[in-house]
C-alpha cells in the first residue's frame, strides 16, 4: 500500500527549519567549514538512513551537503521524509555544537524548463531523446520528461497558441516562499521588471532587460 503524501500546508505545519518544500521533495543547504567535516556528516546520515530503511539525495561539496528527501513511490513527501528530515536536522545541530556547521535554505532552489508549445506531442520525442530523458512517471499530466538520474533539470510543456511571436523556453525556479521577495526585490534591482503576481502566491512571472521570462514558482495554492 502507498504511503499518503502530504499537503503544502500540513508539511508547513510541522515547521522544519532550515527546510524547503520544492516539487515534491524536502531541500537544505548545509554549510560546513571544510569537506571533511561535510563527509562526516554525510556518512553519519547515511548510517541514519540505513536505520530507519529510507534514503536521501545528497551532494557533497567543498563548504556545504545539499540534501533533498522524497518518497519516490508515493511520488512526493511522505511523514517518512519528515521523520527523516528531523533525524538529520538532529545530527546538524550535533555537529554545530563542536564545528561551525549550519542549515539553511535561503539559496536552495529548484530549477524547471518550460517550452512554450501548442503541440508538446510532437517535440517531446525529440528532448526527450536529445537530453537521454524519460517520461516522468510521478507527474499525472503526462507532458514531462525528466533525468532518470536527477542531474538534468526537468522539461515540461506548457501549452499557448501558433500565434507569432511568441515565447518559447522559459525558466521556472522553485524557492521557499519566504525567500520569493528578497528574490524579486534582487531581480529588479539588477534592471529586471515584474511582468505579473496574478497567479501569486503559486508564481510570479519576471523578466530580464530583454523580456526573456523567468517564473519564481511555491508549494502555495496549488493542489
Amino acid at each position: 500500500m502507498t504511503t499518503q503524501t502530504l499537503t503544502g500546508p500540513q508539511i508547513a505545519d510541522e515547521r522544519l527549519d532550515g527546510w524547503a518544500n520544492l516539487i515534491g521533495g524536502l531541500q537544505t543547504r548545509i554549510r560546513t567549514p571544510d569537506f571533511a567535516t561535510g563527509l562526516a556528516l554525510v556518512n553519519a546520515i547515511g548510517a541514519a538512513a540505513e536505520e530507519m530503511g529510507h534514503h536521501p539525495d545528497l551532494d557533497l561539496r567543498y563548504t556545504h551537503v545539499d540534501v533533498r528527501l522524497a518518497s519516490h513511490d508515493a511520488g512526493g513527501i511522505t511523514e517518512r521524509d519528515v521523520r527523516l528530515a528531523r533525524t538529520i536536522s538532529g545530527l546538524v545541530a550535533d555537529a554545530a555544537a563542536g564545528s561551525d556547521v549550519s542549515m539553511e535554505c535561503a539559496t536552495v532552489s529548484r530549477l524547471e524548463l518550460a517550452l512554450d508549445t501548442p503541440s508538446y506531442e510532437q517535440v517531446l520525442p525529440f528532448w526527450r531523446a536529445a537530453l537521454a530523458m524519460e517520461d516522468d512517471a510521478a507527474r499525472e499530466a503526462g507532458n514531462e520528461v525528466s533525468d532518470a538520474y536527477g542531474t538534468l533539470p526537468t522539461i515540461w510543456f506548457q501549452p499557448s497558441s501558433s500565434d507569432e511571436p511568441r515565447q518559447r523556453w522559459h525558466l521556472d525556479v522553485w524557492i521557499e516562499p519566504s525567500q520569493v521577495q528578497p528574490r524579486i526585490d534582487a531581480a529588479v534591482a539588477a534592471g529586471g521588471t515584474l511582468v505579473s503576481d496574478s497567479e501569486a502566491p503559486s508564481f510570479w512571472v519576471l523578466a530580464d532587460p530583454e523580456g526573456n521570462k523567468v517564473c519564481f514558482c511555491t508549494w502555495q495554492d496549488r493542489g
